[in-house]
């Protein structure tokens, strides 16, 4: 029989940053619309045609839950029609080095997949 070892890694605490963290860009389509917004401030009909296969729907409700986490800034311009132009904040910006860190990683993965004959679906 097997002895089944203990985890050397203390537990997270109640309030883990980690998990904190991950609730915010865990969610479907909030790293593409952090990358989009990593070069400036864009709106929201640039955000959809930049973001393939994201519904309208999906795009408001993931921008005001962005907002509404201090990532996302939501800025109305006093045009006629309103526009609305949405930027990363400070906070959002810290942001960007993680998710570039992710792309870079999903390059590697789809290159191993490529190289061994697993073909999946590409960017």
């Amino acid at each position: 029989m097997i002895t089944r070892r203990k985890s050397k890694v203390s537990p997270p605490p109640y309030e883990c940053p980690l998990n904190s963290c991950l609730s915010i860009i865990g969610g479907a389509w909030t790293p593409n619309i952090i990358w989009q917004l990593s070069e400036g401030a864009r709106r929201f009909s640039e955000l959809k045609d930049d973001i393939p296969g994201v519904s309208a729907k999906m795009l408001t409700t993931r921008l005001k839950k962005l907002e509404a986490d201090g990532v996302v800034r939501r800025k109305v311009m006093s045009t006629s029609p309103p526009t609305v132009e949405y930027s990363l904040t400070d906070l959002g910006a810290e942001l960007q080095p993680a998710i570039a860190a992710i792309v870079s990683v999903g390059h590697r993965l789809k290159e191993r997949r490529q190289n061994s004959g697993k073909l999946g679906k590409s960017c």
